[in-house]
């Protein structure tokens, strides 16, 4: 499998010279970008380089035109910072302490006065370390779900967007990011040195993590509140999806770095998982007809934005909310499309307070100590109240019946 994914990778970047290309799937895609010759896809990494060339062949295979600094790659250069709390810093020295990144950038002309973004980072962990969930060793991240998924959907929509009868009111700017598991650097850099007019940007589309469509055919789509008619034609459109709704244009993905330069957002997230950040984030886990079915969910959103003029821009309420600091960590991953009452878990790290405890995946926190837990807000500030070496009761719904476990942080 893995010879055969090389040789069509080398294939499609160094020669391509055939008028008529054959469509590539959104399963062929991730299964290259998630390929372990890529080694996890780490920032700066020779395998992200690899797959910034591959997403700009493609791009060009679309008959896209290229929009970045240097044809269709836009190279940052930052230094990482050591205090995982504290922004990496951009600068224009090369040198031992400093790491590059490039966007891929590519641009459909509709000669129209307004463009839409629509982006995903191809970006992931690399062999792990900072930010993964893995704790035997080194090994590679392949991040099929996280994000090649949602470069695949990019490169997808591209292809629906460039054919005849497509919406052509607007132009198409996509972009697939780097450095966004550094802290969403490449979005950061290109909001700051753009290669359009960001005035004339109507909305921004982000896609990251979209490759886990469960049985209940829930998405997360956020950014609601960013624009007045969002939600109306989110729901719309929706069909058989139900939509887990959130109005906030902030979030841990390339969005934010929009929506904090007034441009409305629409990202899509089918939530986390067991495999998040580990090793096990692999191609044959990807739900890809639940992939088809948020594609063409996303291509009539577009449609039927079609017809607006620029977008009004809208900040969210909750912006202005603090994340409150946590000394303590329960090791659990949440459930962010659950809609319930409480906090839902959907994971549980290993030799962490939650596993020590007995907790498991589908446990729903409802009161730590206390706190009432009703939500993701109020969870995080309950466990902002607790310090480490701390014992407290941790009362949890399991399959309908309520049950108190001792958590000692």
């Amino acid at each position: 499998m893995r010879i055969i994914l090389m040789l069509f990778l080398a294939i499609l970047v160094f020669s391509c010279n055939e008028t008529e290309l054959k469509p590539v799937s959104m399963k062929e895609d991730v299964a290259i970008l998630a390929n372990d010759s890529l080694n996890g896809r780490k920032t700066g990494s020779e395998g992200e380089k690899k797959a910034a060339k591959y997403i700009a062949k493609r791009f060009e295979n679309l008959g896209l035109h290229a929009k970045g600094t240097e044809d269709y790659f836009q190279k940052f250069s930052y230094r990482a910072s050591k205090n995982p709390h504290q922004e990496a810093e951009f600068t224009s020295e090369k040198n031992d302490s400093t790491e590059t990144g490039e966007n891929v950038i590519a641009y459909l002309d509709n000669k129209a006065e307004n463009t839409v973004v629509i982006g995903a980072h191809y970006d992931h962990l690399g062999m792990g370390g900072e930010g993964s969930l893995y704790r035997e060793g080194e090994a590679i991240h392949n991040g099929a779900d996280d994000n090649a998924s949602g470069v695949a959907m990019m490169l997808h929509l591209a292809d629906s967007l460039q054919k005849g009868g497509s919406p052509n009111n607007n132009n198409y700017l996509f972009i697939a990011f780097s450095g966004e598991e550094e802290g969403l650097l490449g979005s950061n850099y290109f909001v700051k040195n753009p290669t359009i007019d960001t005035k004339k940007v109507t909305y921004m589309i982000n896609m990251d993590m979209v490759g886990r469509l469960n049985a209940e055919k829930t998405l997360a789509v956020y950014g609601l509140g960013t624009s007045p008619i969002l939600k109306q034609i989110v729901n719309a459109n929706a069909g058989d999806l139900k939509i887990a709704e959130n109005e906030s244009g902030v979030g841990p993905s390339d969005h934010t770095s929009f929506y904090l330069a007034d441009i409305p957002v629409l990202p899509f997230f089918t939530g986390q998982h067991e495999d998040y950040h580990k090793p096990s984030d692999d191609t044959e886990k990807v739900n890809f007809e639940g992939m088809e079915i948020i594609s063409n969910f996303i291509f009539s959103i577009i449609k039927d934005l079609d017809s607006q003029k620029k977008l009004p821009f809208r900040k969210t309420k909750n912006e202005s909310e603090v994340v409150p600091d946590f000394k303590v960590t329960l090791g659990v991953v949440p459930d962010y499309l659950f809609s319930g009452k409480g906090m839902r878990i959907d994971g549980v790290s290993e030799d962490k307070p939650a596993q020590k405890a007995g907790l498991q995946k589908g446990d729903v926190v409802v009161k730590m100590g206390e706190y009432d837990v009703t939500d993701m807000m109020s969870y995080m500030k309950s466990l902002s109240k607790f310090e480490k070496g701390q014992t407290v009761t941790v009362t949890i719904d399991r399959s309908g019946d309520l049950k108190e476990v001792e958590v000692t942080f």
